[in-house]
């Protein structure tokens, strides 16, 4: 059994070793490392009794108890890491909270069994103190504006398929950022897991030193908050507008959101209706009534738009560059990629 750090630890992930978490579903669920598997040593009722018997009657009672729990499914936990890796060969790579008893544990089970095995020093707690910290080196952005449906999302698919380094922000917290932008997507992560993949993926497009292309967001992306020092790197970095025909944004809305019940959009329009407007709500409300959902997507485009003029207007107009290609999102993509090139030709940061 041996010790890997967290860098090393996630270089051996990279690598193709399998990870997992020993940890219980519950403290899985709340926050993990991204592309770890979860293998519970405990259920979350038995973590508790163990835990507390630590406590109060200490370190060799709370074994004796854990032993009764894990004794049976031992063989359960190794054929479940057999059917993942393969042959008992390894490596394989465990960890719990802090490094301690649990991972321990499996370890030596699956040492006993024949996998090479490798523990996460300081376990789950210092991948922790790792993703926070990426989070402070915030790398050189290139930031993709413009208003609501010109297609952004897709636009930064096109331009990672070309290549490019890019951090897709709403994808990381499942939400495209609107009152309207958890619709038909499910729940979000936790925050404490949406900072741990936002770390992870910062972490990967430092390394190729180029400029990383992310979207405007505001700090909130649903329910779930970007970091100050993100928010900041953002707002001071070059961004560029991209634009769309009114028919084509409409269409778009229409395309990602048109499937949800007529509730639910109801309900998102009802969370606007202070900016929006009573008028305009009741609008949109009867226009959704009778199944015109690209009519109630013309009035909520109202209010976006000028939420966006705002936003962008508190921009130094120097940072902010309009795009003068419009057209598919790979086509787009390859202008922003060309007007990066001239920037970078002219020796201007971005």
């Amino acid at each position: 059994m041996r010790e890997l750090g967290i860098e090393a630890f996630l270089g051996a992930m990279e690598d193709g070793a399998t990870a997992f978490d020993v940890r219980t579903l519950a403290e899985f669920e709340k926050g993990r490392i991204p592309g770890v598997l979860n293998l519970p040593l405990f259920e979350d009722e038995e973590r508790v009794v163990v835990g507390t018997l630590y406590k109060e009657e200490g370190r060799q009672r709370a074994i004796l108890e854990g032993l009764g729990y894990v004794g049976p499914r031992m063989r359960e936990l190794v054929e479940r890491v057999e059917a993942e890796v393969g042959a008992a060969s390894g490596p394989v790579l465990v960890h719990c909270w802090r490094g301690g008893m649990r991972s321990q544990s499996v370890a030596w089970l699956l040492e006993l069994y024949g996998f090479d095995v490798c523990v996460l020093k300081g376990g789950y707690k210092s991948y922790r103190h790792w993703a926070i910290a990426q989070m402070e080196e915030i790398p050189p952005l290139l930031v993709v504006g413009g208003r609501t449906g010109v297609g952004k999302t897709e636009i930064l698919w096109a331009l990672r398929d070309m290549g490019e380094e890019v951090v897709d922000l709403e994808g990381l917290a499942n939400h495209r950022g609107s009152a309207f932008g958890g619709l038909l997507l499910g729940e979000q992560p936790t925050q404490e897991h949406f900072e741990n993949m936002l770390g992870m993926a910062l972490a990967r497009a430092r390394r190729s030193g180029r400029p990383v292309w992310v979207e405007d967001e505001s700090r909130m992306i649903g329910f779930r908050h970007l970091p100050n020092t993100l928010i900041k790197a953002i707002h001071d970095s070059v961004c560029v507008v991209v634009d769309a025909p009114l028919e084509q944004r409409l269409n778009r809305l229409v395309d990602v959101y048109g499937d949800a019940a007529n509730t639910l959009l109801a309900d998102a329009f009802e969370r606007i209706k202070k900016s929006l407007g009573g008028l305009r709500t009741a609008q949109a409300r009867g226009a959704l009534e009778g199944g015109d959902v690209r009519k109630a997507a013309a009035l909520a485009l109202e209010y976006y738009d000028k939420a966006y003029a705002k936003g962008i207007a508190r921009r130094a107009s120097d940072r902010v560059i309009e795009l003068d290609v419009q057209g598919a999102p790979h086509e787009v993509a390859r202008g922003l990629i060309e007007l990066r090139d001239a920037i970078a030709l002219t020796g201007e940061a971005v």
